[in-house]
């Protein structure tokens, strides 16, 4: 797979609590946006794999209403994961 362990860890050590830390929000939201940036980077160099893009357009919504839930229950938190990960402009 494109991403070991290791580097799993990694993501929920920063986004989490600590490295085994995988049901926090933010470790979610945080390895979503990791594997929507390398479904993007496949997609422009494969242009018709439609499964790959369905594929994101699910992973797209399942980080959304984990930043809705995140939103209604905590604003600080959802504004400092939005802020680290760079989802808004």
């Amino acid at each position: 797979m494109y991403l070991s362990p290791e580097e799993k860890g990694k993501i929920f050590k920063k986004h989490g609590k600590s490295n085994k830390d995988t049901g926090s929000a933010e470790g979610q939201i945080a390895l979503f946006t990791y594997r929507i940036d390398h479904l993007t980077k496949h997609l422009k160099q494969n242009h018709k794999d439609f499964n790959t893009e369905r594929s994101l357009v699910k992973l797209v919504g399942k980080r959304r209403s984990l930043l809705n839930y995140l939103m209604k229950k905590d604003i600080l938190r959802y504004r400092a994961i939005v802020k680290d990960l760079n989802l808004r402009k």
